[in-house]
């Protein structure tokens, strides 16, 4: 599965650090999402985002909530770096078992997943949304999304989830993103980043209010548009 990049940048400062959550910002505001592939590397792709000040529920984004929140599906937000204590080996093992299923060998392995929950020295991503299922019997950890939080944006990445698990609805995909979706809405940030335009199956990203996504291209020039059914053409 080849990613789309037009550019790709490393922010690294000269003291070894990201530079500040404003550049960063700024960067995503450039169609640039952080990636696994090292720290402080970021693509250009076609990026896709929801204006959060536009974004309100339609009735299929209610029917999805309704029905996870009936299944007991419950989230929290978790800092990362996980410590020695809080990181499980279950975690990287749902993520690499997802990835293969859903995308074939190869594409990511327990180790990576490892390195962006445990290490800062190589990881972007500052927060963890873990997914669980709440009944009587207990919490049951069903899913998690490894993303990157500041004061502005939050980017929604690498979503997982224990695609065996008896508990978990039909929709519990579109449905952890719903809740991303609110929750970031909820917290007052300005966007929410969901990854990249590329396979026809993308589409579903596109159904929320307040879409936007990156039309960029190799020559480095490229503007947030709103034309929905335009990229559902590129998509085909």
């Amino acid at each position: 599965m080849k990613y789309l990049s037009w550019e790709e940048k490393n922010i690294i400062a000269s003291d070894g650090n990201v530079l500040d959550e404003k550049i960063v910002t700024d960067m995503y505001a450039r169609g640039f999402v952080f990636t696994r592939i090292g720290k402080g590397v970021m693509q250009q792709t076609r990026a896709v985002r929801i204006d959060l000040s536009k974004f309100e529920l339609s009735s299929e984004n209610r029917r999805i909530l309704k029905k996870i929140d009936t299944a007991g599906v419950i989230y929290r937000e978790i800092a990362l770096p996980l410590s020695a204590t809080d990181y499980h080996w279950s975690l990287a093992k749902t993520a690499k078992d997802f990835y293969e299923k859903k995308f074939g060998p190869g594409i990511m392995s327990a180790a990576k997943i490892k390195e962006m929950l445990t290490d800062t020295t190589k990881s972007n991503f500052n927060t963890m949304l873990s997914f669980a299922v709440k009944k009587e019997v207990g919490i049951t950890p069903i899913g998690a999304a490894i993303c990157y939080k500041n004061t502005d944006i939050l980017h929604y990445s690498y979503p997982f989830y224990n695609l065996e698990h008896i508990m978990i609805p039909k929709d519990i995909g579109l449905g952890m993103m719903t809740l991303a979706i609110v929750h970031a809405k909820e917290a007052g940030l300005t966007h929410i980043y969901l990854g990249s335009l590329q396979r026809p199956g993308d589409t579903y990203k596109l159904q929320f209010k307040g879409i936007e996504w990156f039309d960029g291209g190799p020559d480095g020039s490229g503007t947030w548009q709103t034309d929905i059914e335009k990229a559902k053409n590129i998509l085909k």
